[in-house]
Order: structure tokens, then sequence, then C-alpha cells
């Protein structure tokens, strides 16, 4: 299973050389040799591929499929009904002469660009069920990292000239999305599996089930960690030149010693995270679908992932595991799905004893249309703590942390939860790279890691050359 969804695509150069450099492409007119395509050890080095894989990601509303990014054309047209189309046009009409200002927050931000009506259509109600919280409550700086370039404008303009017959012009032109992107055969642990063992090859060492439970620091240094071992429960100091964290911070700041700061420590321990589940239900075939565009025999929709946007049931989004790599299902013939579920460690959902969420997920498929809960023949369910760092709460004081943290001149904080940003893979990476330059080069000054994702498009938008 790939937990999330992993696309393997990225505007940064070094990100995809250095993939690449782990995990070789295999072009996409060369099929698997006969040895590839047998199930095996994903460290046998005929595996160690990536492929290229398309590309597709829709809506599920209404009980029917809507293009992702939404799409002004006849399909969207049709299932949105002329009236709500109406309303929509109408209300971005508003927003587009609406004074601007900067928004306040993330309702704001979706409402001054889209306009009210496709913001409660499409936006509100899946962004509340993903965060557990009302948009009006969640800084608009997330939406500002989110859905940059995204533009009605141009859907608009595009789709008068097509109309009119004519080219829409193609210069700096934001498309809907990438079309293909790399995938390793086996998923993306794959590839941290053959880079753990380069680190091994190389000398070094790779620990795993290891809790840091205590940070001492002195004189503005990180001195040593206490690590304790989650099977054995023993512990151990180790000391370093340098250290790296992809820690939630939350975590990280509850374990300094000495302690930070009291204002700095009740900053950091209210934090908030959104937290994830997903179920896993294998099925022989889905309920046939006009609009799914499925092409096989058991209805298997052409999709990556589809986000599920129907406000009666509590799923956020499905991810069709043989389409992201048909090497993670042992029988290509069956469908390996992955239902997700955005929660709060200890609310109902993430108690639910793993059968009881099986049977739940799977009647939740069943309820819009997509599967029979009885054809369910294997499930398995995954929680995720920390899932999502939020911004909402206690965020607005992050800065005050982070300013303090920075201040420890050999610890560096990268990656999602290591700096409390919503960063994709490649964006994590980045920070990675720079936090290594910055140890390399000496510096102590970490203000070109936090420049990662500010001010850049968003990395599944690109621009069409001229």
């Amino acid at each position: 299973m790939d937990i999330g969804g992993h696309r393997f695509f990225s505007k940064s150069e070094w990100v995809m050389d250095w993939w690449k450099d782990i995990l070789p492409t295999l072009p996409e007119d060369q099929p698997l040799s006969p040895e590839q395509q047998q199930p095996a050890a994903p460290l046998r080095p005929d595996n160690r591929v990536m492929l290229i894989r398309n590309r597709l990601s829709r809506i599920y509303f209404l009980r029917k499929y809507f293009d992702y990014p939404i799409k002004l054309n006849g399909h969207t047209i049709a299932n949105l009904g002329l009236i709500r189309l109406f309303r929509i046009g109408f209300s971005y009409t508003a927003a587009l002469l609406r004074p601007k200002r900067k928004p306040a927050s993330l309702e704001e931000f979706f409402v001054s660009r889209f306009g009210r009506e496709l913001y409660l259509t499409f936006f509100k109600d899946y962004t509340e069920k993903v965060w557990g919280v009302p948009c009006n409550k969640i800084s608009a700086e997330w939406g500002a990292q989110r859905i940059k370039g995204l533009s009605i404008w141009n859907a608009l303009r595009h789709a008068l000239r097509s109309l009119l017959g004519g080219k829409a012009a193609q210069h700096n032109t934001h498309t809907s999305l990438i079309d293909k992107f790399m995938y390793p055969k086996y998923g993306p642990g794959q590839l941290w599996q053959v880079v753990a063992q380069q680190v091994l090859d190389a000398g070094g060492e790779v620990r795993l089930n290891q809790k840091v439970t205590a940070l001492s620091h002195e004189n503005g240094r990180v001195a040593r960690l206490t690590v304790t071992d989650t099977r054995s429960g023993q512990t151990e100091e180790i000391h370093g030149d340098y250290f790296i964290s992809t820690m939630p911070i939350k975590d990280l700041v509850a374990a300094l010693s000495p302690p930070a700061p009291a204002e700095i420590d009740a900053i950091a321990r209210q934090l908030p995270y959104r937290d994830f589940m997903t179920v896993g239900l294998l099925v022989p075939r889905m309920h046939a679908n006009v609009q799914s565009q499925s092409t096989s025999s058991n209805n298997m929709p052409p999709d990556n992932w589809i986000y599920i946007q129907e406000k009666d049931v509590r799923i956020g989004r499905l991810q069709i595991f043989n389409n992201w790599s048909p090497y993670l299902v042992a029988e290509t013939d069956k469908i390996w799905l992955g239902l997700e579920y955005f929660c709060q460690e200890g609310d109902d959902l993430w108690r639910m004893a793993d059968e009881k969420m099986i049977q739940f997920a799977a009647a939740e498929l069943e309820k819009i249309g997509m599967i029979r809960a009885a054809d369910v023949l294997d499930a398995t369910v995954i929680r995720v703590p920390k899932a999502y760092p939020a911004y909402f709460g206690a965020y607005q004081d992050f800065p005050k942390v982070r300013s303090f943290v920075d201040g420890l001149s050999n610890l560096f904080l990268i990656g999602r939860n290591g700096m409390h940003r919503y960063n994709n893979q490649d964006h994590s990476m980045l920070t990675a790279k720079l936090a290594v330059e910055c140890i390399h080069n000496g510096e102590t000054n970490k203000a070109a890691i936090w420049s990662v994702n500010i001010g850049d498009d968003y990395h599944e938008e690109k621009k069409d050359s001229e």
C-alpha cells in the first residue's frame, strides 16, 4: 500500500535526477522483462525501476464524476446543471468585482478567488472533512500553498475560445495537472529500502524502532540524544556534531532538556495535527458506472485516486492501487482499494476496532454505489498519527517556536512534520538537501531551508512552453 499516494514528479531537476539515480526510469515503450514481471524482492537489481504511470484524479460528487481540477466543459455543465452553474458564474463575477484585501482565513481565500457558490459546492465540505474544523478557522496560508495558479478565468477563457472555434493560447497557461509521473515498481517504500541499503553498504548505520526521548542542549547546541528501543525498552545516549530532525515539533520541544521556555513549550504542545487512517479493501469488481471511463471487465476506474465529496459518507479519498503500479496487487484481476479517512487520534473512527472499521468502510463504498460490501475478499486497517500538520489554533504563534528551535545552531528541521508545514515529498527532499549544504558549508542560518515552498508554484502545476 502507498499511504497517502505519492506521485514522483517535481519541478526540481535535482529531485528528479536523484530519484532516477536511485531507481532508473523504464522507458514507456519498453515492456518489463519476464523476470521483472514476476513477483520478487523489491531490492533485486532487475526490480529497481521507476515505471511511467498515467495520472488521473477526479471528484465524486452527486454520485457523478467530475474532472479535477474542475474544467468548464460539457461534461461539467451536464453534471452541475444550468441553475447551479449560473449561480457559480454570478458569485464568481461578484468576487471579481469585490475590492481585494488579504484573506484572514481559508474561507475568505476560497471565496475571494472562486466565489461563494463554487466554494460551497467543491471546497467547503471536503476541506472541513480533511481538517475537522470550519474553513473560517483555518489560516489562509494553507490555500496560498496548495491552490496556487488555479484560475477560473483561464478556464472560462479557454472554453470561450473553444466555443468560437479558436485555438486556446498555450503560453503561460496552467495545465490541469501533470499527465504522467514516475513511480517505483513496488511503491515509494522501495526507493527508501534501496537508499537504506546504500547507506549500509557505505559503512553507515540505520536504526529502526528507536524513539527519541530527550534532546540535551547546552550553549545553543544539541549535545546528545537519549533514545529508547521500542522493542526492548533499553535506552542509549547518542552524541553527534549535527542533528537533522523530521519528528513532529510538538514532540521535539517536549523532549528538550533543559526544557524550552514556558511560552515556547505551551505553543508547541498545542500545535494541531490531523491524523489519518487507510482501510484497504480487496474486491473482485466494482459497480458499473457510465461515467467511470472504465475499460476493464471488472469496472475498475482508471483513476489513481478519487476525491469523495459526498456529504453522507466520511471517506475523504479513494485510492486505486492497481493504477499506481500493478505490482502492488498479488492478483491483477482483483482491485486493491485504499479508503482514506481524516480523523483525530482518540475519536470514534480512531478507536473503532479493525473489523468494525472494515465493515463501516465497505458499507460507505456500497452506499455511494461503488462496490458491494459482500464482495470484499480481504481487508486491513492502518493508522497514521500526526499525518498532517494543521494551520489553525496555536499555529498562529508558530514563528516563536521556529525562532527558538532555530537558535540551536547544530539542529536542522526538515520535512513536513519537522517544519510543521504541509510540504509535498519533493519539497521535503529539498529541505533535506539544503540542510546538508548548510552543514557542509559550516552555515547556521537556516533561512534557505524555510524558503522552500514559499512563493513557488504548486509542484503539480506547470506552464506550457511557448
